[in-house]
């Protein structure tokens, strides 16, 4: 995987600290944002190893499948969303949100 640089990383930070709660963004929503439409892998890597105080419960992938790399896995993922009040179907490994019912996109 390739590195982030500081300022794709910095947009990236600032982005997900704005998901409001009860509300999602995808990886590669979140990658074209901040300047690279192909990056959603760096957003995740970002996810998985970057601040972890940022709401990363909120970031999805493109279907709204939940994060194995999360913190605790999808199980957990599942419960930070759910106490933000976002429903999540499914069981086991095929957690997911309706993602074009929650999807945010912020005003530019």
């Amino acid at each position: 995987m390739a590195r982030a640089d500081s300022e794709f990383k910095n947009r990236v930070y600032d982005l997900v600290a704005q998901i409001p709660k009860g509300r999602v963004m995808t990886y590669g929503q979140i990658a074209a944002l901040c300047g690279n439409a192909s990056a959603a892998r760096i957003v995740g890597g970002l996810a998985h190893f970057g601040d972890p105080e940022l709401p990363w419960q909120r970031v999805v992938n493109k279907k709204g499948g939940l994060a194995a790399g999360y913190p605790g896995g999808r199980s957990i993922h599942k419960k930070h969303l759910e106490s933000e009040g976002v429903e999540v179907i499914g069981t086991g490994e095929n957690y997911y949100v309706q993602v074009n019912a929650l999807l945010w996109s912020p005003k530019i």
